[in-house]
C-alpha cells in the first residue's frame, strides 16, 4: 500500500481518497481533498497558506532541516526480497522514527520556552508602562502628606526670611 502526499499541503493521501491532476506535461499534481485542489487552480503559494506544512516550515513552527527526512525519499531501483533485509529496514525505520519524534519533541519544547520568555519580557514592559495604573491610592496617599508637609516646612521658612527681610529693610 502506497501512501502519497498533497502536492499542496504535505498530507498524506491513502489509496482511494484524493483527487489527481495530470497537466498536459505529464506532470501529476496529487491533492487530499478539494480545498487543495481549489488553491493550487487559484495559483496559492502553499509557503504562503498558513494551514499548510510549508507555511509552518518556513515560520519555524515545525522541523525542517534534520537528516532523517534523508530516509523519506522514494527510492525507485528494485531491490529482490530478502527476508532478513526486510527485516533490518523495518527495524531501522522504527529507530529513525524515534530519532525523529525525538527532536521533533526538542523543537517544540525549545519554541515553547522561547515564547514563555518573550511573554515575560511583553509581561515586564507592560507593567512598568501602565505602573500609575496599579498603584494602589493608599501608597500614593504616605508620599502626599510628606510632599504637603515638606512644602508646608519650605512656605514657613520662606515666610521667616520675608519676614526678616522686611525687619532688615525697615531698620
Amino acid at each position: 500500500m502506497r501512501i502519497e502526499t498533497c502536492y499542496f499541503c504535505s498530507s498524506r493521501i491513502y489509496p482511494g481518497h484524493g483527487i489527481q491532476f495530470v497537466r498536459n506535461d505529464c506532470k501529476i499534481f496529487r491533492f487530499c481533498r478539494s480545498k487543495c485542489h481549489a488553491a493550487f487552480k487559484k495559483k496559492k503559494n502553499p509557503r504562503k497558506v498558513k494551514w499548510t506544512k510549508a507555511y509552518r516550515k518556513t515560520v519555524g513552527k515545525e522541523l525542517a532541516i534534520d537528516p532523517t527526512f534523508e530516509f523519506e525519499k522514494r527510492r525507485n531501483t528494485p531491490v529482490k526480497y530478502n527476508r532478513e533485509l526486510w527485516t533490518k529496514t523495518v527495524e531501522a525505520m522504527k529507530k529513525v522514527e524515534s530519532i525523529r519524534q525525538k527532536r521533533v519533541n526538542a523543537h517544540i519544547m525549545q519554541r515553547l520556552r522561547k515564547g514563555r520568555e518573550l511573554e515575560k519580557e511583553r509581561d515586564i514592559k507592560e507593567v512598568q508602562r501602565d505602573l500609575a495604573l496599579i498603584r494602589s491610592p493608599a501608597a500614593g496617599l504616605k508620599e502626599r502628606k510628606k510632599l504637603e508637609e515638606e512644602e508646608e516646612e519650605d512656605m514657613k521658612v520662606d515666610s521667616d526670611v520675608e519676614m526678616e527681610a522686611q525687619a532688615i529693610e525697615a531698620n
